[in-house]
């Protein structure tokens, strides 16, 4: 990172109270040392992007916007929610870009997901690919709800000129996500049923493949798609390895010293087959290369979890 690019620059991260935003934070904060009152975080509770006004409010004196705010929750969240996730979610993304405009906004950034790709996509997953086929099923409504911030960074350069990138970072996990069971991803679900439960039940067969990127590392490209990418830009993070559910399984059990049997549900499998994505325009454009192995990441992960994660009364 650049500390000269951003000295002096007053910087909006919307979501940055949550999951990925509070490491951006803390890189803006303690490794590029902005002054607390130069990082806006407004909490939606206060600040509820999907109204256009606040959404001015926001960004009004803001150079940089890194945008991560979102109607946000895990597989199944998104499975029985997918046209609210969608509705909400796009209407924050409209309203942040629209705003930023407004206000003269040197840059905005904003974060994607690989479910935006189609499920046929060739793997590793590469940004040429990223308009070709379907959104898959499972995932229709954010899949099309993230490709669609590539679409709209491109119109605001067609039309204004003015600069949003788009990072589509693989999945992320890390210290400081979820504890509740309802809305967190594989890895936190994973590790708080290994504190909690007797015995293991994974869903799927354990052969699907996914690219986890540590929460530190996804916070790290996307500042350097602030400092890096132009306008209507969009690259791809990844760990740059093809991770299986069972190997997965494998570093939790073995960093939580898990003792009890663990069994596969094949009759509960869902999702793609294999996602991944490639590292190279990342490496190229932005220099990019991850920080933390799988392993040390899920051993930290591990020990935050035990540190801050209560299993709930039994009996």
């Amino acid at each position: 990172m650049n500390p000269e690019f951003w000295r002096g620059k007053r910087v909006l991260v919307t979501g940055g109270a949550g999951f990925i935003g509070s490491y951006v934070v803390a890189k803006l904060r303690e490794e590029l040392g902005l002054a607390a009152g130069d990082v806006r975080v407004p909490r939606s509770k206060d600040c509820d992007l999907r109204d256009l006004d606040n959404a001015r409010r926001a960004v009004t004196g803001c150079d940089v916007v890194i945008h991560l705010a979102a109607v946000t929750g895990g597989i199944a969240f998104s499975r029985a929610n997918p046209a609210s996730q969608y509705h909400d979610s796009t209407l924050i993304d409209l309203n942040v870009f629209r705003a930023a405009h407004e206000a003269g906004v040197q840059k905005v950034v904003a974060i994607g997901n690989l479910f935006a790709y189609a499920s046929d996509a060739p793997i590793p997953l590469a940004e040429a690919d990223l308009f070709n086929g379907l959104p898959t099923d499972a995932h229709r409504g954010v899949g099309w709800m993230k490709r669609n911030l590539a679409v709209v960074a491109d119109l605001y350069q067609r039309q204004y000129g003015f600069p949003i990138a788009v990072v589509y970072s693989a999945n992320a996990y890390g210290p400081r996500d979820s504890t509740d069971a309802k809305h967190a991803h594989v890895i936190p679900s994973t590790i708080m049923k290994c504190m909690t439960l007797k015995e293991l039940v994974v869903w799927g067969d354990g052969t699907p493949t996914r690219d986890f990127l540590y929460a530190d590392d996804v916070a790290l490209g996307l500042l350097l798609a602030a400092e890096k990418l132009g306008g209507a830009q969009f690259v791809n993070l990844g760990s740059g390895t093809e991770v299986s559910i069972r190997q997965l399984v494998e570093y939790i059990t073995q960093s939580t010293t898990f003792a009890g049997p663990v069994s596969y549900d094949a009759s509960k499998a869902g999702g793609d087959a294999r996602r991944c994505t490639s590292v190279a325009r990342a490496h190229e454009l932005l220099g990019f290369t991850p920080r933390h192995t799988m392993r040390e990441g899920i051993e930290a992960t591990v020990r935050w979890y035990q540190a801050h994660f209560t299993p709930p009364a039994q009996g």
